[in-house]
């Protein structure tokens, strides 16, 4: 039902050794793909690069074909003001519901509003959930 405001995150699994970012971004920066939002998380001797990007296939084609290690993950995206208590308003309606919060990150644009990038284990109950305060993100900006 929700389906056209999922986002498809990109998630490149890389050694974590000097070098390994600029590689994967440089095949971005080749094909003119832009990153709209992102993260590192570390994982011992490797990492994982999460981003959201404005051409989502093209980008995991690229990078499956250059060798990397690459996934799609379905994550919901929420705009709020940028302002104390945006996160919070969401992890409670989200909480209330039952809804756990796997993973969050999060970027201010704009000057007034910030992009949240949420992995859930519910994304239809908890894009139902955003969608009735009008916060979900549909990747058009």
């Amino acid at each position: 039902m929700y389906e056209d405001k999922v986002i498809k995150q990109l998630s490149v699994f890389v050694e974590n050794k000097p070098g390994r970012l600029a590689a994967v971004t440089e095949i971005l920066y080749r094909e003119k793909i832009n990153i709209r939002a992102f993260t590192i998380a570390e994982a011992g001797d490797f990492g994982i690069i999460r981003m959201v990007v404005d051409r989502t296939e093209d980008a995991y084609n690229s990078l499956k074909k250059a060798g990397f290690t690459v996934t799609l993950t379905r994550v919901l995206g929420v705009i709020v003001e940028d302002e104390p208590g945006g996160l919070y308003r969401i992890a409670k309606a989200l909480g209330d519901q039952g809804i756990n919060i796997e993973y969050v990150y999060a970027f201010t644009y704009g000057g007034d509003k910030a992009l949240i990038i949420l992995r859930v284990d519910d994304i239809e109950k908890a894009a139902e959930i955003l969608e009735s305060r009008g916060l979900l993100y549909d990747g058009s900006t």
